[in-house]
């Protein structure tokens, strides 16, 4: 194993106001295993501080270890280190066993990117990689017994580390990237397969993928154009059929294309493995959607009408649309009660979301929490994350997308919550 495979230290990030400290499910899955042990969320709330206003240092990532100096707002330095549990070298068999046989896997991690079926192969394997409730001990000399302030800061910075490389947690269970493509390609060019009579023409696919390196050259991507193409023009000397409208023909065509284009993009891009998958709009939501394409006022006002709706609840209904989909439709039009374990999640993200005495007062209805004496609104969603209103001219109004912090929705309505 290289030095760099024994050790890595990044250097410790900028301050993180205004944003989560996971983008990527990999990441959340890290800070649920954080979140969900500890006994103490008044400690997580002081991590969560201390991580965004860049109090941790560097950080040195080790096998089965990570460590940082975290400052607390007087100054003193105190060093924290998280720890866990490697891998055993009959994990590790394993692990190599699954990836050899799954390519893409290895290339997904060198895109920087964990989709989950490469966990679900692994777990199926016997191997996980990700930690679990419990999975993550703390050690600080400011003598705290669980997690601390200062370790729940390092593993909030962890999280912003592991979003820009997973390769982070596999040193962490035990390998570096280098020692573990190694052991990869070293594997990847072991026969798997009998030899082939010399006299058959061609290559069995998967032995002349087995005995090739790990990643052999791959064809090149679709081409993606830099704008969605033009459909073709209605506009003919030949008059069109009876109840045919050839402008709302266009536009609907016009809207397929850049649909297509969009879909193409997202398929494309990458973490494109991470897109939830939807279920289709119904034609009244498909009517939204269309309508956000900007038609014209004929055009408008035949989708208002085919999504039953009036010409100002469309407007705030396209808005939502353009924040969420379906999911931020849904947000807008329909409330739904809040109970049992949903209600004491929320309940407890709310409190922990601001300092106190910085907490505004919230008056809860259904899944809507308004902001006593202010025009701001928090709506939450089916998945837990948080969507911000706006009162304006007497109707809420969607004023941004969801999150998963309450706090960071509500500043996105560009008014002082705690005002009221």
């Amino acid at each position: 194993m290289t030095d760099h495979d024994k050790e890595r230290t990044f250097d410790a990030l900028p301050p993180a106001h205004g944003r989560g400290f996971a983008q990527t499910w990999w990441g959340r899955a890290w800070l649920t295993a954080l979140e969900d042990a500890a006994l103490d969320s008044g400690q997580l709330k002081t991590g969560r501080r201390l991580a965004r206003a860049g109090a941790v240092g560097a950080v040195s990532v080790r096998p089965g270890r990570v460590t940082a100096v975290v400052k607390d707002r007087d100054g003193t330095a105190h060093r924290a280190d998280v720890l866990l549990q490697e891998l055993s070298g009959e994990q590790w068999e394993r692990f190599l066993d699954m990836a050899v046989e799954r390519a893409g896997h290895v290339a997904a991690l060198l895109d920087r990117d964990m989709p989950p079926h490469l966990v679900e192969d692994a777990a199926a394997a016997g191997v996980e990689l990700l930690p679990g409730l419990g999975d993550l001990d703390a050690e600080c000399d400011c003598g705290a017994w669980d997690h601390c302030g200062h370790t729940a800061a390092l593993c909030y910075q962890v999280a912003r580390l592991l979003d820009q490389d997973p390769f982070v947690l596999l040193l962490m269970r035990g390998r570096g990237e280098r020692t573990l493509l190694d052991d990869l390609q070293e594997r990847g060019r072991q026969p798997v397969h009998e030899p082939r009579d010399d006299r058959q023409e061609g290559v069995d696919a998967a032995e002349a993928y087995a005995a090739g390196d790990i990643l052999p050259p791959l064809p090149g991507l679709p081409f993606l154009p830099d704008e969605p193409g033009n459909p073709p023009s209605l506009d003919t000397d030949a008059a069109p059929a009876p109840g045919i409208d050839p402008a709302a023909l266009e536009f609907v065509a016009a809207a397929a294309v850049g649909e297509a284009h969009r879909l193409l993009a997202e398929a494309l891009s990458p973490g494109h493995e991470e897109h939830p998958v939807q279920a289709a709009p119904t034609l009244a939501q498909d009517a939204v959607r269309l309508a956000a394409g900007d038609p014209d006022e004929e055009t408008a006002r035949r989708l208002a009408a085919g999504s039953g709706r009036e010409r100002e609840d469309l407007r705030l209904a396209v808005q939502a649309w353009r924040y969420g989909g379906v999911a931020a439709l849904s947000v807008l039009e329909d409330e739904w009660p809040v109970e049992g374990e949903a209600l004491t999640r929320a309940r407890a993200t709310l409190q922990a979301a601001w300092d106190e005495g910085e907490r505004p007062r919230l008056r809860a209805a259904a899944n809507r929490w308004t902001a006593v004496g202010t025009s701001t609104q928090l709506r939450l969603g089916h998945d837990g994350r948080w969507w911000p209103y706006r009162k304006e001219r007497g109707r809420w109004t969607p004023a941004g997308p969801a999150v998963r912090d309450p706090a960071t929705a509500l500043a996105t309505t560009g008014e002082d919550p705690t005002s009221g």
